[in-house]
């Protein structure tokens, strides 16, 4: 890795059974195998066992694993995008669990979104998003990527069945977080980041 590759964590939010996150993770990170300024690490939250332990002072020889290998991963990125489904007009807790254990990781980071559902497509879960990481001194990029019935949307191949208007949404996303993963790298290593 070079000095100019930035470190881009993707946060796959869903655990559930039968989820459709992994469809829409592989491609998203197809998309970001076309660009050469990025390294990946895609973070599934479907093998952080984190479970529903509520963050404490004291916590668990388990979560104390869990956090040793989740917490660097986290440290050591850039900037973030998120994917995340809509459930009952929010996002899943797994995504607020890993997120709560946490707070200096995103400092003055850059997170994105990728959303898949319903109607809405995973909007709803992403202005709910965009609350918490605010108050974890990100910033968040305005576009996204979201699938609406998203399960309609992709063929048997994993693909989007008309790529055209994912490809274009997956490309600004991604020249938006890099921007502001540069300009944010860039100011904390003139001045740190104070919170």
């Amino acid at each position: 890795m070079s000095d100019s590759t930035l470190r881009l964590a993707v946060i796959l939010g869903s655990n559930r059974e039968g989820r459709f996150g992994p469809t829409v993770a592989d491609w998203f990170v197809g998309r970001t195998e076309e660009r050469q300024d990025l390294e990946v690490d895609l973070i599934d939250l479907a093998e952080v066992e984190l479970g529903s332990a509520a963050p404490t002072m004291n916590p668990s020889p388990e979560v104390l694993s869990v956090l040793k290998d989740l917490t660097p991963r986290l440290e050591a990125a850039d900037a973030f995008v998120v994917i995340t489904p809509e459930y009952n007009h929010s996002y899943p807790a797994v995504l607020k669990t890993a997120i709560d254990w946490h707070n200096q990781q995103f400092h003055a980071k850059p997170v994105a979104f990728v959303s898949y559902g319903g109607l809405s497509g995973g909007l709803r879960a992403v202005e709910h998003l965009r609350v918490v990481f605010a108050e974890l001194h990100a910033v968040t990029t305005r576009d996204t990527v979201s699938f609406h019935t998203a399960w309609e949307q992709f063929g048997p191949d994993g693909l989007p069945k008309d790529p055209t208007g994912p490809n274009a949404a997956a490309k600004t996303l991604l020249d938006q977080v890099t921007w502001w993963a540069r300009a944010l790298k860039d100011a904390k290593a003139k001045s740190p980041y104070g919170s």
